[in-house]
């Protein structure tokens, strides 16, 4: 049993590796690639639309809603970068149905570039919409004293970010594998089954925290 996939190395040169995560991340970005061009290769705007095309626009006015919910006014604007990540985290951890899976957001390099994008784009979008001083001047309300702890909150979080999510997916990877030693026919089955509703949970916060706090620093309530 291995604690992150980061462990399981195909390929070494000096300091670079090929590793699992690397693998399986390319993989999963790979099969989201080919699926998303299939479904939309021949979308329709008539009345007469296939399953696919329908389920796609059911997730993508699910989407838009919940991140409507959370203060954000154009929630389409962001609806790229937001839905990525979550159909990412949501199908590396779904895959893990399958045997010898290791998801890759069981691995803290994935889950912290993850967050380091949630942490780029966050000042990115608030720049856009406030302007630069503007967005900076945020940061010392109400007073300039509250400048140190408004950067720490800003670390902190994308810490948070990476850690909340690879905490989650590696301790039920390794509860799972426990359990597999113990009792092999019954509880790995309910440990799956939790572990994909845990997966999907961790993909919803993940994306859900992204769009507060993007629309945070656009000053949205």
């Amino acid at each position: 049993m291995h604690i992150s996939p980061d462990n399981i190395i195909f390929w070494q040169y000096g300091f670079v590796s090929l590793n699992l995560t690397i693998v399986t991340t390319w993989a999963i970005m790979l099969f989201l690639s080919m699926g998303a061009w299939l479904i939309t290769r021949k979308l329709s705007s008539t009345a007469q639309i296939s399953r696919w095309q329908n389920f796609l626009e059911s997730v993508v006015e699910l989407a838009v809603k919940q991140f409507k919910e959370t203060g954000m006014r154009n929630p389409e604007e962001f609806l790229p970068f937001l839905g990525t990540l979550f159909i990412f985290i949501a199908t590396s951890n779904f895959l893990a149905i399958f045997p010898f899976y290791e998801a890759p957001t069981g691995s803290l390099s994935t889950t912290s570039a993850l967050a380091f994008g949630v942490f780029v784009n966050v000042p990115l979008y608030g720049i856009s919409e406030r302007g630069l001083k503007a967005y900076l001047r945020s940061f010392c309300k109400p007073t300039i004293i509250m400048l140190p702890f408004h950067v720490m909150s800003e670390l902190s979080r994308t810490l948070a970010l990476a850690v909340r999510l690879f905490g989650n997916v590696m301790s039920e990877s390794m509860v799972g594998g426990i359990l597999l030693t113990i009792a092999p026919l019954f509880f790995p089955v309910i440990m799956k089954v939790l572990g994909l509703l845990t997966g999907m949970v961790q993909a919803y916060i993940f994306s859900i925290l992204a769009t507060v706090f993007i629309a945070a620093a656009m000053g949205e309530e």
